[in-house]
């Protein structure tokens, strides 16, 4: 039988089985870590300095629940042309940095793009007493599974208001072992730590997790919003691969007093995460 095949567009609507996740105080400061934070953000990385109450990385909640087994009721297809071609996360109650939630991931769009599909699976991460917390959309962009005749979906991506203010820009250096320390937060893709799957795949080599850059980047909104600030909502587009120990330029800008727009640049200024817009608390 062929490796894949066109999707069936009935699998809209196909929800997984709920499942109970559950995280811990050192969850929370393994994904900090995964996503650079270090000695300077204690209040993301500790759970005991005197006088700094520890808190979540509010992009996070994308590591919690996610069931991409779903996509197996839209079709057959290789894992290894999936690519995440972009992210939401939206924070819809407080999220404590050890808790637990019933989370369900759901197929809510699907666009033929002709050789391939872009298939939208959305998470949503309840409390045991039913108040929603998160909501965490990926786009994936599967080659092999278009052709069914339906619609190719939205030409362009919402754009940010046009900002306010200056472009300030956060560097940061990822670590060479930076996919390694990632991957612990439970994203296991071997596109990020085997060799001869990256090459499968058609990298030279292991290339970071887009939801790492996602990361590195929610970092920077807050630096340049001010720590005291909360993020409501992020979402923006993977461009390019980042590899670790690449440098991700991180360039935000305040729209008004509620959007900053941001867009993320790695090896030789190339855009690798791009139409960036996240909301603030």
């Amino acid at each position: 039988m062929p490796e894949s095949t066109p999707f069936d567009p009935s699998a809209i609507g196909a929800r997984s089985t709920p499942k109970r996740v559950s995280w811990t105080a050192r969850d929370s400061m393994l994904y900090a870590l995964g996503v650079g934070a270090g000695t300077d953000d204690l209040a993301f990385t500790t759970n005991n300095t005197k006088g700094v109450e520890q808190r979540m990385v509010p992009t996070m909640p994308v590591t919690l629940g996610v069931d991409f087994s779903v996509l197996k009721t839209a079709g057959r297809f290789d894992w290894a042309k999936l690519l995440h071609a972009e992210q939401r996360v939206e924070i819809l109650g407080e999220i404590p940095v050890d808790g637990e939630a019933e989370a369900v991931t759901e197929i809510t769009e699907m666009w033929d793009k002709g050789k391939a599909a872009l298939v939208v699976a959305q998470t949503t991460g309840t409390s045991l007493d039913g108040t929603p917390l998160w909501r965490s959309s990926a786009g994936l962009f599967i080659r092999g599974v278009g052709g069914w005749g339906g619609e190719r979906g939205p030409a362009s991506p919402t754009r940010a208001p046009s900002p306010t203010g200056p472009v300030k820009t956060i560097s940061y250096r990822t670590r060479p072992d930076q996919a390694l320390l990632y991957r612990l937060s439970g994203d296991y893709n071997p596109l990020h730590s085997d060799p001869s799957f990256a090459v499968r795949a058609g990298m030279d080599s292991p290339i970071l997790h887009g939801l790492c850059t996602f990361g590195f980047a929610g970092r920077a909104v807050l630096e340049v919003a001010g720590r005291e600030c909360t993020l409501t909502s992020m979402k923006a587009r993977f461009a390019g691969p980042v590899w670790p120990g690449d440098t991700l330029d991180v360039d935000v800008a305040q729209c008004d007093d509620a959007t900053v727009s941001f867009s993320v640049r790695g090896r030789d200024a190339k855009e690798v995460l791009t139409d960036g817009i996240a909301t603030l608390g």
